[in-house]
């Protein structure tokens, strides 16, 4: 992952604020919300933002594999097989 700047952050704080109590919003991360600190390593503003967020939020865990990295792995042996003759054609 990226990290982006403190104004990257701002601007996000800015969006969740104005939605904030007015608007439903949905994120999806890979990240915790303590890892947020990683992502944006020099703003001031990120528990703020977290906070933002979690107040009135249903947070959803999901575990397990993901679809994408499924998906690539499924493509990658598709390519793999095709590449490989067949023994009948031998």
């Amino acid at each position: 992952y990226l990290s982006y700047s403190s104004r990257y952050a701002d601007l996000l704080f800015e969006l969740i604020s104005r939605r904030h109590e007015h608007k439903s919003t949905l994120i999806t991360t890979n990240k915790s919300f303590a890892e947020w600190g990683e992502v944006f390593p020099n703003a001031a503003c990120v528990v703020a933002l977290v906070d933002r967020l979690v107040h009135h939020a249903e947070i959803v865990g999901i575990k397990g594999q993901s679809y994408r990295h499924k998906e690539a792995q499924e493509h990658a042996r598709a390519r793999t097989a095709k590449r490989k003759p067949s023994k009948e054609a031998i």
